[in-house]
């Protein structure tokens, strides 16, 4: 056992219906996200990320594993330097995410779309179909980079027009003298509820 396979064995919650409760973990881990299929820590001393995959979504661990493979060269993604049956070691990537941005009113400039393009370009060179970019997973590093997180559907085969349609609403909308660049986070959290059922006209 290695050590990051350790690590993710420490990693102990409670399960309460559709919630996950962390319970406990090794002190080296700190906490830096959650979401519907694992946690994501810190892991400290390192500049890694482990991700550790709930049981019912430990599918999703080998596939994105794989997925980080395809993008090995691709220097827009964090590399991925470990896997396991329930966890993923990833680069950690610091910065402000697209969303963080737009609530705490700081700029996004074009060139900013224009290096999540070229990111999303070089992954489909690379035979993979990017789904599911959204404002929380695309980050602006402290140099001013573009980097890009959780390619756990980018192997999908159906058509996802997320991103096109974000890039619109940048163009149409958020570029505009007068458009709001600051917002808060429970009108930015509303837009995307409308936007998954379907209810915004075309962009």
């Amino acid at each position: 056992m290695n050590q990051y396979e350790r690590l993710a064995n420490s990693v102990r919650y409670s399960v309460k219906g559709s919630q996950v409760v962390l319970l406990n973990k090794d002190q080296r881990l700190k906490l830096i996200g959650k979401g519907r299929s694992a946690f994501a820590f810190r892991i400290s001393g390192t500049k890694y990320v482990l991700k550790v995959f709930f049981p019912q979504f430990e599918k999703i661990a080998a596939e994105e594993a794989e997925i980080y493979k395809h993008l090995k060269d691709n220097h827009f993604f964090p590399e991925l330097h470990e896997s396991g049956r329930n966890y993923l070691v990833i680069d950690y990537v610091q910065g402000t995410t697209f969303f963080e941005c737009l609530v705490k009113g700081m700029p996004i400039a074009a060139g900013h779309i224009k290096e999540v393009d070229e990111a999303l370009q070089l992954a489909r060179k690379n035979g993979l179909n990017p789904s599911d970019i959204h404002l929380r997973n695309i980050i602006i590093t402290p140099q001013g980079d573009i980097r890009l997180i959780d390619v756990a559907r980018f192997r999908q085969t159906k058509r996802c027009s997320q991103w096109d349609d974000l890039k619109a609403a940048f163009h149409k909308f958020y570029r505009l003298k007068f458009f709001p660049k600051k917002m808060p986070e429970i009108a930015l959290n509303t837009i995307a509820y409308i936007y998954k059922k379907g209810l915004f006209p075309s962009l």
